[in-house]
């Protein structure tokens, strides 16, 4: 199983406002959907619910604490760890797209193969972060400046693996 985190963050790492991602840029929602289509989205229940709706063309699974939570088209699990376990084999590529905690545990338990990393060149206001990153064990694959209302920067990370 391939297992990406996807992220977009400020330069001063904050990647939400509550419920609200508190940027917008041109460009930078397209590049989330040409490296998520096709594939299986794991999301905390905050993020899912800021987004409001299962997205078109790729599958959701909602990790919650909360047992009774639903969301019509989506599947829920009660750990990081649950949501993978039910992907199983399935062969289409895990991206895990947030909260802050979510991707935290992620790179704790160091679930993630590589790392889509998109940031906005602009400081913004936030109470969510990501953690420090890129860690020792990512290399930088690929890197583009992207000009927009509000430029942006993505890198794609791969993790070396030494096991």
């Amino acid at each position: 199983m391939s297992v990406s985190l996807v992220v977009a963050r400020s330069l001063n790492d904050v990647i939400g406002n509550g419920p609200h991602i508190p940027w917008r840029v041109k460009g930078e929602q397209k590049l989330f959907r040409d490296i998520t289509m096709g594939g299986i989205l794991v999301m905390g229940r905050k993020t899912y619910e800021s987004i409001g709706k299962p997205l078109p063309g790729r599958d959701t699974i909602i990790v919650t604490r909360n047992d009774q939570f639903s969301a019509a088209g989506c599947s829920t699990a009660g750990s990081l760890t649950d949501a993978l376990a039910q992907v199983g084999n399935d062969p289409r590529p895990v991206f895990i797209v947030g909260g802050g905690e979510i991707y935290r545990q992620a790179l704790a338990q160091q679930l993630a193969d590589s790392v889509h990393l998109t940031t906005i060149q602009a400081e913004a206001e936030g109470d969510v972060y990501f953690p420090a990153f890129p860690t020792p064990e990512f290399v930088l694959q690929d890197e583009q400046l992207h000009n927009s209302n509000i430029n942006y920067l993505y890198q794609h990370f791969i993790r070396i693996r030494t096991d």
